[in-house]
Parts: structure tokens; C-alpha cells; sequence
């Protein structure tokens, strides 16, 4: 992957310009952050951009609340009693050795796997409730899986756009117009006449991320989006996330990425046998901590 070439498109029109902007709106607009939640107002953004990754962010309500979620596949009972808070512009990191139900809690949270029991709400709305509607819902709910699950006969534009066009219903033009502004803001709008075997592991998986910040969702769900790139391909995904979590959006990453984890993350969840374990800021997590597994799992990280 050519990083400088990625960039120089992207660096020329603005990262931060909200999605379907102008050539008139860029200058004011694109100061103002790329994934501010609806109804923010300047003010709220001035403060969260003096928060920083390094310091306590503000107390913001929450957008996902997870509950006593339990999910069986036949005796097999993958998930005990989960409970998760994501609150809004949180980054929530989710770790813990493979088997442990890390992957399965994230299918949870937009109903892709139907929980066993307990209760999903995801920015207000009852996802267990069987009269949500769960195509409207999962607009709010962007998620990037392993695999790209891009379309190979079309370009990275029209994989981008076929989710605003079918889904959403926007005109072919207008669907093209946010595309091309999601492909900007993952540094891949010179990309954008490519086919995806044209294309780096790297810039399909960031294809997908603005395939899914197109549809401007409240919460971004990212399930080991770097494990099937090779090491020199993770830093352009990894950046991509990074810009996202600095413009304020509300993301859950399941991952093995420890360095992203302890720079990027306000909160740390480990689990273990489909149970939380422990959680809390990165520094004490990684630094100091309290549960006899998560220093063995820790441990076995360090020396892998």
C-alpha cells in the first residue's frame, strides 16, 4: 500500500468535512469534525476536542445498553449474563482470548446473532422488540467485519454507494456525491474508480469502513477489521479508526491490537468464557491488573 498516495487526494479537499458537503460548505464546515452525533452543538464539540485521548472524556448518555445478554448454540453457551454500556463518542475496546464470545457480543448488539436473552438498546431503540424495525435500526449501526465483503464486479465508488442507493433510497447522484465524500474522509478518493482486486487488503478494508460512515450511523462496530491484513497493511486501517474516534464517534472495536487499544480506547472490557471479566480505563487494564486472568492473558500477549 502507498500511504502517500492514499493521503494526497484525501489531504487536498479536507479529512473533516461532514458527509454530501460542497466545494462551498468545505471551508467552515470541514473545521468542525467528521463524525459529530446529530444536534451537537459547537460548544459540545469545542470541549470534546479539548478531551483528547488522554484525558477523562465528558459524561455523555448512553447509545448502547447491553443487558444479561446470554446466547446458546445448542449446549453450547457462549454467552453468560453479558452486560455492556457504550456511552456516546466513547471508544470501547473489547479483548480476550479467542473462544471467549468477543465476536458473538458484537453480532449481539445489531442483532445479527440473536441473543438467547436478555436486552439490546441501541440509541433509544429496543433491538429485541419484535416490532423494531431492524433495517431501519441497523442504519444506526455501522459494522466492519474481518472480511471486506466488497462486491468485485464493482468499484470501490459503487460498493460505497449501494447501500445509500438501495437502502436509503438517495438518487444515483446524491449517493455518489456522500460516497465519494466517505472515500475522502478514509484517504481513498483516488481510489475510487478501482475494483477491489485493484485494491490492497488494506484499502478494501478501509472501502468498507466509508461503505459504512456513509450511511452516517450513531455507533461503529469494528470486529477484528486488521487480523486478515498483513503487518504493513494495519497502519492505513488503524489510522482511518483513529480519525474516527478523534471526530467523536461512538465505537466498539473487538481486536488484538494492544498498542491501538492503550493510545486510542477510554475504557478496556476483557472477557473470558463468554463473561466480562474486567474492565476499565487502558491504564489500568494493561497497567495493573485487578484479575488473576487478565494478567495471564496479558502476559501470554507479551510473550507471543
Amino acid at each position: 500500500m502507498n500511504a502517500s498516495d492514499d493521503r494526497s487526494a484525501a489531504g487536498r479537499e479536507g479529512l473533516n468535512r461532514p458527509l454530501g458537503e460542497t466545494s462551498d460548505d468545505r471551508s467552515a464546515a470541514g473545521r468542525e469534525g467528521l463524525n459529530r452525533p446529530l444536534g451537537e452543538t459547537s460548544d459540545d464539540r469545542s470541549a470534546a476536542g479539548r478531551e483528547g485521548p488522554d484525558r477523562p472524556r465528558q459524561a455523555h448518555r448512553p447509545i448502547v445498553e447491553a443487558r444479561g445478554i446470554h446466547k446458546h448454540f445448542g449446549p453450547l453457551h457462549v454467552l453468560r449474563g453479558v452486560d455492556l454500556v457504550v456511552a456516546e463518542r466513547e471508544l470501547v475496546f473489547v479483548i480476550g482470548p479467542s473462544g471467549s464470545g468477543k465476536s458473538t457480543l458484537l453480532r449481539c448488539l445489531n442483532r445479527l446473532e440473536e441473543p438467547s436473552s436478555g436486552s439490546v438498546m441501541v440509541d433509544g431503540i429496543d433491538l429485541l422488540d419484535r416490532r423494531t424495525d431492524l433495517n431501519a435500526a441497523r442504519q444506526r449501526i455501522g459494522m466492519v467485519f474481518q472480511s471486506f465483503n466488497l462486491y468485485p464486479h464493482m468499484t470501490a465508488l459503487g460498493n460505497v454507494a449501494l447501500a445509500l442507493r438501495k437502502v436509503q433510497g438517495k438518487a444515483r447522484a446524491e449517493a455518489e456525491a456522500r460516497a465519494m465524500a466517505a472515500l475522502e474522509r478514509v484517504h481513498l478518493a483516488d481510489r475510487a474508480g478501482h475494483y477491489p482486486g485493484q485494491l490492497s487488503g488494506g484499502q478494501q478494508q478501509r472501502v468498507a469502513i466509508a461503505r459504512a460512515i456513509a450511511l452516517e450511523p450513531r455507533v461503529m462496530l469494528f470486529d477484528e477489521p486488521t487480523s486478515a491484513l498483513d503487518p504493513e497493511l494495519v497502519g492505513g486501517v488503524l489510522q482511518a479508526m483513529r480519525e474516527l474516534r478523534e471526530g467523536g464517534m461512538t465505537m466498539v472495536v473487538v481486536s488484538h491490537e494492544m498498542g491501538f487499544a492503550r493510545a486510542a480506547a477510554d475504557r478496556v472490557v476483557f472477557m473470558a468464557d463468554g463473561a466480562v471479566v474486567e474492565e476499565g480505563p487502558p491504564a489500568q487494564v494493561f497497567g495493573a491488573p485487578r484479575e488473576a486472568r487478565t494478567r495471564a492473558f496479558l502476559g501470554q500477549v507479551e510473550r507471543a
